[in-house]
């Protein structure tokens, strides 16, 4: 038997990386990568675990394996909640997570819909597309910019500058995607001031009322930026996966136009299986036991969410496959403890209501699975193009 190892993928190397993880979740469960000085996990119950003590593996200096990240990304006051570890995170989070509660978000429900429904009906009057382009991208960017309060003659400026560090982020810095960086912190701090004066109805203008005493103009811009970077190109990764999986399911795809009761459940099926986010960083902050090995202090450990939501300890004997009336109690796809996806309900909410759609209206669509490419980027895995077919 090969023996199992680990490695960074990227572009055409994100097609399948699924034989991977189960080699290291059977074989090496606390994988040492030597070349670049980093721990891997990829069971569910040790990825559950490390997610949820962040006291031990904590996010204060960055979610990739550079060592440097934080300096690299030149941020200072403006580092992203994601970069903070309780309680420093905690208190902030409480301030952002009001807006962003099942409860709120659905009120942008008929928004979205109605951005899915006009979406798909010019994609079946042309007949193919390329659904990224056309859907699975500028869906959550329009979903981004309604909480951050981005007012409608702003978003063509703001989707180009997202894309653009969405692609940067996607190197492990930000900072790659040029001007696109610095115009669109430049815009947001425009925009506070604007809100002090004139607020709306969006999470900008909430904190901006708060007052500097409580929330200061950097840790705002941190979190818009925090916004663009998580809230983007893991919609568009779920999306696109989810459309691969239920063109290659057909018999999946059937349950659900039989019964749309199975949607909600279907979502969670999809989340698990695309695991958008494939895996972030962490750093001990002491030495950890873990399958008799020795994680030393200030090593970084890649917390292999993807591989944990495969794992059949604990999904079962039919873990690598879709199944779309799965009893799920808890998936990694969104983390878990302190960091768990601030946009959690509302990542669901786009893909529920976009399952919904397609099926509606485009029963028997078909995406072209081999033909799809991939982004470039170590964490996220999405397509960057995936032509679509509106008859299959």
């Amino acid at each position: 038997m090969k023996t199992a190892c680990y490695e960074l993928r990227s572009g055409p190397t994100w097609r399948d990386p699924f034989p991977m993880y189960a080699a290291l979740r059977e074989q090496d469960p606390l994988h040492y990568c030597a070349e670049r000085d980093f721990y891997v996990l990829t069971r569910f119950n040790d990825v559950w675990e490390a997610a949820g003590d962040s006291a031990t593996f904590s996010s204060a200096n960055g979610l990739t394996v550079n060592y440097d990240e934080i300096e690299s990304t030149g941020l200072g006051d403006a580092t992203p909640m994601v970069f903070l570890d309780p309680p420093e995170h905690t208190r902030f989070r409480g301030l952002v997570t009001k807006g962003l509660t099942p409860r709120k978000v659905s009120t942008i429900e008929p928004a979205v819909r109605a951005f899915v429904v006009e979406s798909l009906d010019k994609a079946r009057a042309q007949g193919e597309v390329d659904i990224v382009t056309d859907l699975f991208k500028p869906l959550p960017s329009f979903v981004v910019a309604h909480y951050l309060g981005v007012p409608p003659e702003d978003r063509a400026n703001f989707d180009r500058w997202t894309e653009a560090i969405v692609q940067g982020t996607a190197t492990g810095d930000p900072t790659n995607a040029g001007s696109a960086f610095t115009d669109l912190l430049s815009y947001f701090a425009e925009l506070v001031e604007r809100r002090r004066g004139e607020p709306a109805d969006d999470i900008v203008s909430d904190l901006v009322q708060l007052g500097e005493d409580t929330v200061s103009i950097a840790r705002i811009l941190g979190f818009a930026f925090t916004m663009v970077t998580g809230g983007n190109d893991t919609i568009t990764g779920m999306l696109s996966g989810s459309a691969c999986l239920l063109t290659e399911r057909q018999d999946q795809r059937a349950k659900l136009l039989a019964d749309r009761s199975l949607v909600a459940n279907a979502v969670e099926e999809l989340l698990r299986l695309t695991s958008p986010v494939q895996g972030l960083a962490r750093t001990a902050t002491r030495d950890v036991e873990m399958h008799g090995k020795t994680i030393p202090a200030g090593k970084k450990v890649l917390l292999g969410y993807a591989a944990a939501n495969r794992d059949p300890r604990e999904f079962g004997a039919t873990a690598e496959e879709c199944d779309v009336e799965r009893k799920i109690n808890k998936i990694l796809t969104l983390s878990y403890g302190t960091h768990y996806c601030i946009g959690a309900a509302a990542a669901r909410l786009q893909a529920r209501v976009v399952l919904e759609e397609m099926l509606e209206r485009c029963p028997a669509f078909s995406v072209d699975v081999e033909a799809g490419e991939y982004a470039p980027g170590h964490y996220v895995r999405r397509h960057q193009s995936l032509p679509w077919r509106a008859d299959g």
